[in-house]
């Protein structure tokens, strides 16, 4: 499964930079807005102790982790919506990301200009935010028209999506992201060729220099993480032994771990001595869905599967024993796998 995050913001609020960090790829950072021209584009391991710990257990021959994408798009300014700056470029770019990861400039710094020549974190936000709406405001208001004359016709799919898109508009005129609409799946499966850019899920990374930095009351409501971006290129150019002497440690393992879980994601396992593997699936997946990560086959031709909680495998030993205790469940089509189970399907 290949999901990706795009991440937004204004110019030189630090999206290069952290782009930097995440993936180790050195991109082109300068002082000056529209840097970053085309996405680029950077895969990153999510960082996840029990996939070594299995490895370890089945001395494996090959370890293989749960990765996702990070996409590096253009700086938004205002106007964005009418082509202002690279508008028309990054709403192009940010439509095909599954989430967003908007950087919001907190610290302050004379030599770094800021867009609006003013550090304001929660207008920086609503510039952002303003923008996407009103993007989104012309793709729903083209296609209310059209639906509104397809409704005549009594189809209940598109009577049903007409009643969908009205919600979304009236939430969009009042000011307000898509996702306040609060839809349910099978809705948002109705509206998925609309790509509206303010139903995907968004983290906001508070680009800070102080830990004790205070942010405004209406931003930590907000789905967020602090991270001090400039520190974390410091640290990629130090030693673990400096690190430690220093009693300095990177948070961006965090960062990777909460974009992971914004997507909706999660982790199986499967173990044994060729190889390790971090399997990557929706949350709620069924087993025959989840074995569809390894194989169609594993979905279409699913008998059953023996499922063991990876901490009650390490414990046990050996799958042996693990059995001996009953540890190992034989599953069927309806069970909904959990994280951190280790799997062996039967097809």
């Amino acid at each position: 499964m290949s999901l990706s995050i795009g991440i937004v913001g204004l110019p030189n609020v630090g999206k290069s930079t952290l782009f930097k960090v995440l993936t180790k790829k050195q991109v082109d950072i300068a002082n000056y807005p529209f840097c970053t021209i085309d996405p680029s584009v950077g895969v990153v391991e999510v960082p996840d102790e029990r996939v070594k710990k299995l490895a370890e257990f089945s001395q494996s021959k090959k370890v293989v982790p749960a990765v996702m994408e990070f996409v590096d798009i253009a700086g938004l300014v205002k106007g964005a919506s009418e082509g202002e700056g690279l508008g028309n470029k990054f709403l192009a770019n940010i439509r095909e990301v599954d989430a967003i990861a908007e950087v919001v400039r907190v610290f302050d710094n004379d030599k770094i200009i800021h867009v609006h020549n003013k550090i304001d974190p929660s207008g920086d936000v609503g510039v952002v935010e303003t923008e996407l709406i009103l993007a989104d405001l012309e793709t729903v208001g083209k296609r209310f028209g059209t639906l509104e004359k397809e409704a005549k016709f009594g189809n209940k799919e598109i009577v049903k999506k007409l009643e969908i898109v009205k919600k979304i508009k009236t939430v969009l005129e009042q000011g307000n992201l898509a996702s306040a609409c609060d839809l349910k799946d099978e809705e948002k499966v109705l509206v998925n060729d609309l790509h509206l850019l303010t139903l995907k899920p968004i983290l906001y990374i508070y680009n800070i220099s102080d830990k004790n930095a205070e942010l405004p009351e209406e931003l930590k409501k907000k789905n967020h993480v602090l991270l001090d971006i400039k520190t974390e290129e410091d640290l990629m150019e130090m030693s673990e032994q400096d690190k430690k002497e220093l009693g300095v440690e990177s948070n961006i393992d965090q960062l990777i771990v909460e974009s992971y879980k914004l997507l909706g994601l999660m982790n199986y396992f499967t173990t044994g001595e060729d190889e390790t593997r971090a399997w990557t699936i929706k949350q709620n997946s069924t087993a025959p869905q989840a074995g569809a990560a390894i194989h169609s086959d594993f979905e279409d031709k699913f008998i059953r599967a023996e499922v063991i909680n990876w901490q009650d495998l390490l414990e046990s030993g050996s799958y042996a024993k693990a059995r001996e205790k009953g540890l190992v469940r034989t599953e069927g089509k309806e069970y909904i796998v959990k994280d951190g189970d280790v799997i062996e399907f039967r097809i």
